[in-house]
């Protein structure tokens, strides 16, 4: 699970078997997981995060969103 992102208390991964589905980035912050498509950027599975959350996390990605498709692109295109 390579961690591409960490910002405050949320760090942005995406597991290695993840590469046959459309670009996406799962969330984490304690024990729940989000999953965000990245294009366009929407939510896919909240994960028991609160709404608010979910904005300020889709705030994240929507700032982050080239970096995170590049670190998808490098990962399961080599």
């Amino acid at each position: 699970m390579p961690a591409v992102l960490r910002e405050g208390p949320y760090r942005f991964f995406f597991y290695s078997g993840d590469g046959d589905e459309p670009q996406h980035v799962h969330v984490m912050r304690d024990e729940r997981v989000a999953k965000f498509w990245l294009d366009p950027v929407r939510m896919q599975r909240s994960g028991g995060m609160r709404p608010l959350e979910v904005r300020r996390v889709q705030r994240i990605i929507e700032a982050n969103r080239s970096r995170l498709m590049d670190a998808w692109d490098d990962y399961f295109n080599d």
